[in-house]
């Protein structure tokens, strides 16, 4: 019976990972969901940035087999197994429910989100750090961003706020609570990284069009890589 959590992760992850190959392909969020129509969300990185799904994908996958084969009585793996199968399974549907919905998109990749999040914070950064801490700290750094990014388009497309409003609103957010994260996890520098690299994305995406976009999220960069300077100084 001890095995069952880790049996029953490996199966949600390779179903997540799946997932992709039978579902139409998302490029995001169809315009025509929306009461205001904004061709390109300012907040929304460049195609290059969703390059990491495939690295993401393969390391959770990798994460589920070794949890299987090799720590599947290992406590220090165990708080991780619910929070991670919750969040995999969440996002198994999620390319479908994007599609049909961006309210719902939205509300699934905040759980999505949180439950990651739950799961990076309860892996502990030893023993097996790039199988156990690793994996968990690229996924929750992605859907940290990933979730703003949705939340933005959303409150851009109901004319909430104006595309630069809303980008930027989401620009603090994704910071304040990267921030707020890698302070609990000083010693997986993993996670910074990966919201460096959505900032990134939106540094690229607005370049020369959105400069008050483009500053923010470059702001946002270098101060994540202070925080993580700081940390690694201290450690």
């Amino acid at each position: 019976m001890t095995r069952a959590p880790a049996l029953i992760l490996l199966a949600a992850t390779l179903a997540f990972g799946l997932a992709p190959f039978v579902t139409p392909p998302f490029t995001g969020y169809d315009p025509a969901l929306f009461p205001v129509q904004i061709g390109r969300p300012f907040i929304q990185p460049a195609g290059y940035a969703f390059a990491i799904w495939s690295l993401i994908y393969a390391w959770l996958i990798l994460h589920a087999v070794f949890g299987l084969l090799r720590r599947a009585d290992h406590p220090a793996w165990a708080p991780t197994r619910l929070p991670l199968t919750l969040a995999v399974l969440v996002g198994s549907g999620w390319l479908w429910i994007a599609g049909t919905s961006a309210t719902w998109g939205t509300v699934t990749i905040w759980i999505m989100a949180f439950a990651a999040l739950t799961a990076f914070l309860r892996s502990p950064t030893e023993p097996d750090r790039w199988l156990l801490s690793a994996p968990t700290a690229i996924f929750a750094g992605w859907l940290t961003a990933a979730a703003a990014v949705s939340t933005g388009v959303l409150i851009a497309g109901y004319g909430i706020l104006s595309n630069t409003g809303s980008a930027l609103g989401m620009l603090a957010l994704v910071l304040l609570l990267a921030i707020a994260v890698q302070s609990r996890k000083p010693g997986m520098p993993i996670y910074g990284l990966t919201v460096i690299w959505a900032l990134g994305g939106v540094v690229a995406a607005n370049w020369g069009t959105q400069m008050a976009v483009a500053w923010a999220a470059a702001g946002g960069a270098l101060i994540m890589l202070v925080r993580l300077a700081l940390d690694l100084r201290r450690t």
